[in-house]
């Protein structure tokens, strides 16, 4: 398998914790260059997770030209202009959710990497998933019959001091986790959206830390979410469930959105109950890979542009629905 030979621009959490333990273990993944804010806290990355190099700002990471694919873990108000140079400096870039402030940058991303001849890819881990693929089959095979009904819900902690709690980097329940139950609906639903109704609760630092949604698509079927950055300031503080209703029955799952190792959900029918198990890889190495192969091989990204505009024109519906 060919290695591709990624820079990792900023030293988030979500890097830390997630994505580059993943890239090492991914198959295809060599770790070449990671760049900060200061040299000293790249230094430390470097260290960690054995980086070949270590930059003190994202310029030279970008000059750098061993490096093929670029990993933008940025807040979100950043990401436009990052990934838009990443892309102009001919890099290949996997963007962390959410791709972008809106649709129109969403728009304007992937069109500059169609211009330099890259690609871009927003970095769902848990799309990659086999659990979300075996959603998907199990829905298909018509077990439950026609989906009539979606639910999903993402709570978890308010965080200490971030900027997720902060409006200008697009902090916020909808932008943090709103989109993870946005991305999962959408990709349980291959139908247009005709109505977006939404409500939410402010914190006093004007982002919504409470947002509830009631969707309703061309075909029929209604969907429902809720998110909340409101258990608290415990980081295990965290609850993730999806129920799917169909004409025959239905599916009830609490594997949290990333979840690896053995995992489980119920299908329920006049019949009985299913348990469907399977057993799923780190999420963020499954995602490494795939986009690795994607610039190696030609193969098509797991998420795609028009999926990541589908999904961000949506968030852009709730936004305004609850005046964001």
């Amino acid at each position: 398998m060919t290695k591709v030979r990624w820079g990792v621009m900023g030293t988030a959490n979500v890097a830390d914790w997630g994505t580059i333990p993943g890239m090492l273990q991914a198959d295809n993944c060599e770790l070449t260059a990671i760049a900060g804010r200061s040299l000293e806290k790249a230094e430390k990355y470097k260290a960690k997770f054995g980086f070949k190099k270590a930059y003190g700002s994202y310029d030279e990471l970008l000059a750098d030209e061993e490096v093929q694919a670029v990993y933008v873990p940025l807040p979100n108000d950043l990401h436009k202009p990052w990934v838009i140079k990443a892309l102009e400096a001919g890099k290949n870039v996997l963007c962390e959710k959410p791709i972008a402030m809106n649709s129109d940058e969403t728009k304007a991303m992937f069109k500059a990497a169609e211009e330099n001849n890259v690609l871009l890819m927003e970095a769902f881990a848990y799309l990659h998933s086999p659990y979300v693929q075996s959603l998907k089959d199990d829905i298909a095979s018509g077990m439950i019959g026609d989906v009539e009904f979606i639910e999903t819900a993402f709570y978890t902690q308010c965080y200490k001091d971030d900027f997720r709690l902060r409006k200008g980097p697009g902090g916020g329940a909808m932008y943090d986790l709103g989109c993870y139950c946005s991305s999962l609906i959408l990709s349980l639903i291959d139908s247009e959206a005709v109505s977006v109704k939404a409500s939410a609760e402010f914190s006093d630092q004007g982002v919504d830390h409470l947002t509830a949604g009631i969707i309703r698509f061309a075909n029929g079927v209604r969907a429902a979410f809720n998110v909340g950055m409101i258990l608290g300031t415990d980081s295990d503080k965290r609850y993730d469930r999806l129920y799917v209703h169909g004409t025959k029955g239905s599916i009830i799952s609490f594997v949290r959105y990333n979840q690896e190792g053995e995992l489980s959900y119920d299908i329920i029918t006049d019949e009985g109950k299913i348990t469907r198990s399977l057993n799923a890889r780190n999420n963020y190495a499954l995602e490494s890979e795939q986009f690795g192969r994607c610039i190696a091989e030609g193969e098509r990204p797991h998420v795609t542009k028009e999926f990541s505009i589908r999904n961000s024109e949506f968030i852009d519906r709730v936004l305004a629905d609850i005046g964001y």
